[in-house]
Order: C-alpha cells, then structure tokens, then sequence
C-alpha cells in the first residue's frame, strides 16, 4: 500500500540503553520505505529527554507526560503522531531495512486493524543452550509456536507492531494500569488492546507478518534462571488481569492452544533430543515444565488478586 503513511514510536526510559536507542533509531532512517516521522518518547527521565533532543536530530523527542510506564509513554506517542498508521518499536532492538514495507503492506486491506512481525533474539552474551525457544517470549520475541507465514492473530507483540492511528483513537490506547513500569515485567497491555479493539470494530483483524523483522537484544541478565522464573512468573500475573477484564474466552484463547500443543511437543523434543545424546534437550524440556508451572502459579495468584479487587 503505498499511500499509507507511518510514525514510528520507540519509547525509552533508561540512559545506559542511549547506544541500543541511536541503533533504533538509525535502523528506522535507513528503511526502504521511509517512515513519515520518528517519535522519541522519555519515560519520566528529564536527562534522557534531553540528551534525545540535543543528539537525535531529524527526531520528534516527547517526554510521557502521563503515568509513569510503556503504556503512558506509547500513548503520548499516538498522541502525537500523524501517520495513518502508528508503528512501535522497542528502544532495544533494530528493524531490517524492509521492516515499514513489509509491515505496513497488509494495510491494502480495510479490514486490516494492526500488523505484527518477527522479533528475533541478538543474544548478547550467547544464547544458553537450556533456553527453549518455546519460551523466548520471555526475552521479548517470537516463539516457538507462533505462525511461520503470514496469518491472523489474537494480539500483536510489542517490540514489534503496528496499529492504525483512527484504531488506537477509536478504542482510546492502551490500559495505564497494565504494562511495564520501568524494569518490572508485568505485560500484556497488547493483548487486552487488540482483544479490545476486535470488539469494537467487529470484523476486523490483527495479522501477523514474519518477514517483516526485527532484532531484538536480549543481554545475560535476562537469560539467567532468575529472571526465567520472575518474567513467568509475572507473565501469570498479567494474563489473569488480563483474563478479568477481557473474558477467559477471549483473554486464555491463545494461550490454552500454546499449553496443550506447543509446550507438550517442545517437552517430547527435548526428551528426544536427550535420547540422541544432547543432554541440552533434558534441561530445554525441564525448562517448558518450569516455565509452564510458574506461569500457572502466577496465573493463579493472580486470579485470586483480581478477585479480591472485585469483592
């Protein structure tokens, strides 16, 4: 579609991720399909607003004058942005050079609200050989599971996605009490908007487009057991808030196909993979089992929270 017209968002709020930030940003100016503007968004951190505005030139540089967090700050980024269609991306991670082109082509049809695409891990440190790649959503990006071509999907994934601006107006952005604050790992601010959108303008659809990339850095502390089990951990947290407000019809429809398909079948690879003699796949199969119990109990924890807000 090539009338369409594009702002990107990339929301920031930690100086000592300045490099990871210009590489964003530069990544975006290099696109084969230029994007009509870039918007640099500070999340409550004066000296990194500052510094943006002094040193990224050619950049719209706000600062979130809303609640602290990743969804006051991509707020104030749609808020304002002009493109017909409002892209994010994380401050983290870069775009391929035809990353707008492929991720804003879906557009040509109406019916179209949102467009994700692939997150690829740039593990820092190298990847442990125990991470199943089942859970690499526990770093940011795509996952096993997910679609290998392009096809409808319930919600789109942060760090790399795309809404229509009259959408994200329609429905009135994201939740400021759901979301990242800073580094604790609560999320699915995504999923309850798309969840929330598709009810509003019924027959409408999120698609997921894997050639349209990015990559995403994933540094050693977010691959240690400890930050495995507390990302899960608050994964369960989020889907249950996210399951009382939408519905666990709608908020868990993913999620139960991803439990009683993907994880079982990375279980009996692992245990395969163990048998063939990489004993890897022992401790990526005992990881899935990990993982799924965490998140379970998070859910759980969750749920009664919720149900106490109610009473």
């Amino acid at each position: 579609m090539s009338d369409i017209t594009t702002s990107v968002v990339i929301c920031a709020f930690a100086d000592e991720r300045w490099d990871a930030l210009v590489e964003a940003v530069a990544s975006v100016r290099e696109q084969t399909l230029a994007a009509r503007e870039v918007i640099v968004v500070a999340d409550h951190n004066r000296a990194l607003l500052e510094r943006a505005r002094r040193e990224l030139h050619g950049v719209t540089v706000v600062a979130n004058g809303g609640e602290r967090g990743l969804s006051g700050a991509r707020n104030n980024g749609v808020a304002v942005a002009t493109g017909d269609v409002v892209a994010f991306l994380d401050d983290d991670a870069a775009a391929a050079r035809d990353w707008l082109e492929r991720l804003t082509a879906p557009y040509a049809d109406a019916r179209v609200l949102g467009v994700g695409g692939a997150i690829d891990p740039r593990w820092l440190d190298g990847r442990p050989r125990a991470f199943p790649a089942e859970f690499q959503w526990v770093v940011g990006c795509s996952y096993a599971g997910m679609p290998t071509g392009p096809a409808p999907v319930r919600n789109l994934i942060g760090a790399n996605m795309s809404i229509r601006r009259a959408v994200l107006e329609r429905v009135g952005g994201f939740r400021s009490d759901m979301g990242r604050i800073g580094r604790r790992p609560l999320g699915c601010e995504e999923t309850e908007l798309c969840i929330r959108a598709a009810r509003e303008l019924p027959g409408g659809v999120f698609v997921y487009e894997p050639r349209a990339r990015v990559a995403h850095a994933v540094p050693g502390a977010r691959t240690t057991w400890r930050y495995f089990r507390s990302r899960c951990f608050a994964e369960g947290l989020s889907k249950a808030r996210v399951a009382a407000l939408a519905g666990a019809g709608d908020g868990l429809s993913s999620e139960r196909s991803y439990a009683t398909r993907t994880l079982p079948a990375g279980i009996a690879r692992g245990l395969s993979e163990a048998r063939r003699g990489d004993v890897a796949g022992l401790a990526r199969a005992s990881a899935i089992v990990t993982g799924l119990a965490v998140t379970a109990a998070g859910y759980l924890a969750g749920s009664a929270r919720e149900a106490i807000s109610w009473t």
